[in-house]
């Protein structure tokens, strides 16, 4: 018999750098990331996504950061 898993709650939320210059900022957007974890309080995070897009600029970055809070089932 396979013991098949349930379900669960991943909360998530995205951002991204301002556009224009600067936009490209890997520390930046990392910084700006986890400013929002830590404003979130304790959670569980399950994952972290960085994503870039072409502009004019160079590669615009944006992260979605994916998460658990401690009464989420």
């Amino acid at each position: 018999m396979i013991d098949t898993p349930g379900h669960w709650t991943v909360r998530h939320f995205s951002q991204a750098n301002p556009a224009g210059s600067g936009c490209d900022s890997v520390p930046a957007l990392l910084r700006r990331l986890a400013d929002s974890i830590d404003a979130l309080g304790p959670v569980e995070i399950q994952d972290v996504v960085i994503s870039s897009e072409m502009t004019e600029h160079g590669p615009w970055r944006s992260g979605t950061v994916y998460y658990r809070l401690p009464g989420d089932e």
